[in-house]
Parts: C-alpha cells; sequence; structure tokens
C-alpha cells in the first residue's frame, strides 16, 4: 500500500467485544475529514457509538456498507494523507495499490466518473469510488443525506465498468457491473425491468437512466423472468419462500445481531449454566404509595419515583445479604470461587427500540433514593437514544426489574448472567387485604426473586426478598434505619 495511505482498523470498542454491525457511515469517498472527526455509527452487543478517525486526510475508501458486522481489527476506512498528490498523479506502483484499496484510475474510469455526476446531478448523494460526491464535499459535512450509500463491494472490489488495464488482478462483477447510479438500478427493478438485456449506451458500456427509460416505454420492454416462466427442470423444486416443517409462507427473516444477539447469548448461557431457584411474595405497597404522594405535595417536581425507592431498599437488603451481590467464577483448571464486591452496581432493566438493555448504577450503595432517580432517569434516556456506554451496560453486580410496567403481576426472570440475582417487580393493583383482623382495599404488588443456588440457599434469598418486602410496608421507619 502507498505511504500516502492511512488504514484504520476497527478498534475493540469496549469490553473485549470482537464485531460490531455499521449502522450508517458519516462520511463518504472523496471527503476530507479530521482528526477525531466522527466517521461512521456502529452498533455492538451493548451500545450505539460514534467512531473518530484518528487520521486526517482524504476518504479513499469505505470497508463495508450500512447493515454489514465487521470484525474488530479489520479495515474500516483507508485515508489518503493530507497533502498526498492527487490520485490522476499517482505512479504505476501508487495505481496498483490504488487498484488493491478500491480506488482506481483510468481515463475510461474518469469518463464514467463524469458521466455519473451528469446523470446524477438531482442529488442522490451517492459515490463512484475514488471520487467525491456531485458538487464535492467538504470537512463540515458529518452525515450522508438521509438514504445515501457508498457504492463499494462488501469485498472491497470495484463496482465499475470492465476496465481491463486499470484493474488487472481484480474480480470483475457480471452484468449488473455496468450500472454505476444506484437510482437507476432501482428503476428498473421497480419496473421489473432486466438489466441483463440492456445494452448500456454510456462509455464502456455503462447504463444509462435514458436507457432503462427506453426498455420501459418500450412495448416489448425485456422484464425479469416470470416464476412460470422457470426452466421446466426446475418445475419439481419447492417453492424457497416456502417453510419445509410447516408448509407455511415464510414473511421474513430477521437476522439476529446487536443487542438482541448478545441478549441471546447472554440468556443461553444464564439458563445453561445457572441453577437458579425462585421465590416470590405479596406485598402490600399502600404505605409507600401514600408517604410518596405527601412527598409530592411539598416537592412536586422533585419527588422520586416507586422505582427509585425499591432501588434503595434493595441496596440496603443486598448490605445484608452480600452473597446475592456476588459473581460465581470457575477458572480453567476447573477450580470455583465465588467473587465478592466492595459495593453494589445496580442494574435496571429498561427496554429501547434496539431491545432490552440493563444499565448500571455504579456505586448505587452510596446514593440517596433522590439521586437513584436521577440516575434511573438519565441512564434510561441513555440507553434508549443507543447513547450509553458499554461500561454503563455491562458493569452490574444485582439487577432490579420492573415488568409491573408491562401491566403483568409476576416473572419467572432469567438471571442477568454472570450475576447471581434478579428481582422482579410487578404491577401495583387494588387487591383485597386483611389489616388489623378486617378486609380492605390496599395497592398490592409481587415481588419475585430469581437467584442461583449456588451461592446460598433458599433462607438467604427468602431473608432477603422479606427485608425488601417489610421495607415497602413500613417504608418511613425503614428509610429512617438506612
Amino acid at each position: 500500500m502507498s505511504s500516502d495511505m492511512q488504514v484504520f482498523l476497527l478498534p475493540d470498542l469496549g469490553e473485549g467485544l470482537t464485531e460490531a454491525e455499521l449502522v450508517n457511515w458519516l462520511v463518504a469517498v472523496g471527503d476530507e475529514i479530521k482528526v477525531d472527526q466522527p466517521i461512521a455509527e456502529v452498533e455492538t452487543a451493548k451500545s450505539m457509538v460514534e467512531v473518530p478517525s484518528p487520521y486526517a486526510g482524504t476518504v479513499a475508501k469505505l470497508h463495508g456498507q450500512a447493515g454489514e458486522t465487521l470484525d474488530v481489527g479489520k479495515p474500516l476506512i483507508s485515508i489518503a494523507r493530507a497533502g498526498a498528490a492527487p490520485v490522476g498523479a499517482e505512479s504505476p506502483a501508487a495505481t496498483e495499490d490504488a487498484v488493491s484499496t478500491g480506488v482506481v484510475v483510468s481515463p475510461e474510469l474518469d469518463a464514467a466518473a463524469e458521466t455519473y455526476r451528469t446523470e446524477e446531478k438531482a442529488g442522490s448523494g451517492n459515490v463512484l469510488i475514488g471520487y467525491g460526491t456531485p458538487g464535492g464535499a467538504t470537512a463540515g459535512r458529518t452525515r450522508p443525506r438521509k438514504g445515501s450509500v457508498a457504492v463499494v463491494d462488501p469485498m472491497g472490489e470495484i463496482a465499475a465498468p470492465s476496465l481491463e488495464p486499470a484493474v488487472a488482478g481484480t474480480r470483475i462483477p457480471g452484468k449488473l457491473s455496468a450500472v454505476i447510479s444506484p437510482l437507476v438500478r432501482k428503476m428498473a427493478r421497480d419496473h421489473g425491468v432486466s438489466l441483463d438485456s440492456i445494452e448500456g449506451s454510456g462509455a464502456s458500456g455503462l447504463i444509462m437512466r435514458r436507457d432503462v427509460e427506453a426498455a420501459i416505454s418500450s412495448p416489448e420492454a425485456p422484464s425479469a423472468p416470470a416464476e412460470e416462466e422457470a426452466p421446466a427442470a426446475l418445475a419439481g423444486t419447492a417453492d424457497a419462500s416456502l417453510d419445509s416443517r410447516t408448509g407455511l409462507a415464510v414473511a421474513e427473516r430477521t437476522p439476529v445481531r446487536g443487542v438482541r444477539k448478545a441478549v441471546a447469548a447472554n440468556m443461553t448461557k444464564s439458563r445453561s449454566e445457572i441453577p437458579e431457584a425462585t421465590v416470590w411474595v405479596d406485598v402490600d405497597a399502600t404505605a409507600l404509595l401514600e408517604m410518596r404522594a405527601e412527598l409530592k405535595k411539598s416537592a412536586p417536581h422533585d419527588t422520586p419515583g416507586l422505582l427509585a425507592f425499591i432501588a434503595r431498599f434493595v441496596t440496603a437488603g443486598l448490605k445484608r445479604y452480600p452473597a446475592l451481590n456476588t459473581r460465581f467464577e470457575t477458572a480453567t483448571d476447573g477450580s470455583q470461587e465465588i467473587v465478592g464486591f466492595k459495593g453494589i452496581n445496580l442494574g435496571f432493566a429498561a427496554q429501547t427500540d434496539r431491545g432490552l438493555v440493563v444499565p448500571s448504577i455504579r456505586n448505587a450503595h452510596e446514593m440517596s433514593a433522590r439521586e437513584l432517580d436521577a440516575e434511573i432517569r438519565r441512564l434510561t434516556a441513555a440507553a434508549r437514544s443507543g447513547k450509553a456506554t458499554p461500561t454503563e451496560l455491562g458493569s452490574g453486580t444485582f439487577t432490579l426489574n420492573n415488568y409491573g410496567v408491562f401491566g403483568v403481576d409476576g416473572s419467572a426472570a432469567i438471571i442477568n448472567y454472570p450475576e447471581v440475582a434478579m428481582l422482579g417487580v410487578g404491577r401495583i393493583i387494588d387487591r383485597p387485604w386483611v389489616v388489623n383482623g378486617e378486609l380492605a382495599v390496599r395497592k398490592v404488588t409481587e415481588l419475585t426473586l430469581a437467584f442461583d443456588h449456588r451461592v446460598c440457599d433458599g433462607e438467604t434469598a427468602a431473608g432477603f426478598l422479606r427485608y425488601v418486602a417489610d421495607a415497602i410496608e413500613n417504608p418511613g421507619g425503614a428509610l429512617a434505619d438506612m
């Protein structure tokens, strides 16, 4: 590779993650960029982050497309150093380097690029490899136009007409490679026109918009082969859209990746490794609701939510029953140990558009209910916007799960591996309850504790659960002792 070319490898984005999904490019080939300028948005198994560039210069190649999963340590972007010679003035050796990086220069490709610019002056924002967007891009640009992508083959090969001298040794795709413009491809697809049947009128057989328009307007426009016109040899082949087991048509296939992939792996590991047990209890939360209502009268905008009060009771309970605030580890030699912590990082389940995540409040044992409430709100907002850091999403020691917001009473929760316990809180509803020997209507909720039976027995789990339940039923006295 030319000494004027710098290749930035996808870095480890935290906690030893090995891959990330490329969500969106924030720059395009030909853009001038600065050091620390965000170049791409990627989604790891834990969060969505912007990746900054460690180099300044001109974007020469984007190693991947939106939606593609990239491995850590593999090339992400190639950047020509600031002040490097223009691409068209490179030596033969530099041209060979450019071929290997996907930046190809030849008179025919220059003509094709100019044709493309003319064809797309409406402003698709798409980019021909080795050239900037129409009108040029500036360092101030941070996001591409909505829907724009860089026209880069996933394998780093060139989607351009066959240019033998310039691309020797590089695989040339089939007929579709004679189409540079994504708009032309879309037009053909929308009208059922087969690009294989069109002779391009542009340089080197490039298929232009006018060629597709002519095919559309022609009475005998070549169209994509219909299913009923399939060769007789395939007549007995099963329909690929049918599920072989059920015989039903497949509506869609959704790749398991990002947060959903991490959740699946974590839950599977939890179920396969942790011998969990569950205890539960119904709790009269009337006093807690009344106490909060009184506080809200004097401080309507500064009263902690119910979850913050329960979080405060949980941290106090974990101080009394520290076995539930541990981690069970098995070493490579087979030896096992229970790891305890000097502190509590309280995780809480948060539902987001990207799936269920568990941000954690670090050193939650040092916070008041009001401070816990502020952190819960901050972390929830960060998680839902995809801005929570890997540390915020992966450092919990115990999880609190308020599934009552979904309108359910209880849940056989799966422990958030590698933690050893999770407390679930169901919805608070009016239920008949005996108070001082008389039947009354009270605000009742159900607490459910799932715990790892390797770290403690039922007595410890029940003691913790009863402590939290008693604190909810007598919040004033409990807070006075904390």
